[in-house]
């Protein structure tokens, strides 16, 4: 229980990655604020916290929207008595090649990707500095240390994630605040099961088959699940991780060695 009295917001967290981020967290110790563009899935997150024994609030908001992103950090805040640790999980995926790729893709992807993390750590430093001290842990990505073709636009973004990481952690180190990210591979989410489905209709593959042929690529020979990914981020998140910030590691099970 590392994470005992310790307060854990976690963005984008009523599916995928994000739940089993705010579910390990709870095993943690850690009390949680969930939130998502959807009530329900927000509010099904935060019961299932409560059943391991842990308080939880389900905070909606869009992270891309300042003031939305300002003031889920305010309830997440207010509801569970203070904020310890963020995790910006919330982002979304757009398969495009370069000429297909119209300005309202590029749009989304930034708004979510790019300006929602950097929202929420702006409004996240802004309470951690008055606490003394907190973790900030950005979801980047694989792609935001190679670029993937049909994913431009997305490896930009995760790229962006990755440079913002790296100034945070400078400017904030002063108050105590540590920044970093979290880069996976191929997980078996929806997201990837929407790109796998967008990917086929690029390489005229059947609905499975692109996954599969990244998963060849991988020297552990399996794509990766959200627990393997959030049992990463319980290592940030915890005491272990306090000497450490400014970096992004990639889990990715060997797809792309840096």
């Amino acid at each position: 229980m590392e994470l005992e009295s310790r307060v854990a917001l976690i963005t984008g967290a009523g599916r995928g990655i994000g739940r089993a981020i705010a579910l390990r967290l709870a095993e943690d110790g850690a009390d949680i604020a969930i939130n998502d563009v959807n009530e329900d899935s927000a509010e099904e997150v935060a019961a299932e916290v409560r059943r391991k024994g842990r308080e939880a609030v389900a905070v909606t908001g869009d992270v891309s929207d300042r003031d939305a992103a300002f003031e889920m950090v305010e309830q997440a805040t207010n509801g569970l008595g203070g904020l310890d640790i963020v995790v910006n999980n919330a982002g979304i995926a757009r398969t495009r090649t370069i000429l297909d790729t119209a300005p309202e893709d590029l749009e989304a992807l930034f708004r979510v990707n790019v300006f929602g993390v950097f929202y929420c750590m702006q409004a996240a430093a802004e309470k951690m500095k008055d606490r003394g001290g907190g973790k900030i842990i950005n979801a980047a990505s694989v792609a935001g240390h190679a670029g993937f073709a049909y994913l431009a636009a997305y490896s930009g973004t995760k790229f962006a994630v990755v440079g913002m990481t790296q100034a945070a952690a400078q400017e904030l180190a002063e108050y105590g605040i540590t920044v970093n990210s979290y880069c996976p591979g191929i997980v078996d989410t929806t997201m990837w099961k929407e790109i796998d489905a967008d990917l086929g209709a690029y390489l005229g593959t059947a609905q499975g088959e692109a996954m599969t042929q990244y998963a060849e690529g991988i020297p552990l020979g399996r794509v990766q699940t959200p627990d393997d990914v959030a049992a990463f981020v319980s290592y940030l998140a915890s005491p272990d991780a306090d000497y450490m910030t400014g970096q992004s590691p990639i889990i990715d099970g060997g797809l792309v060695m840096r």
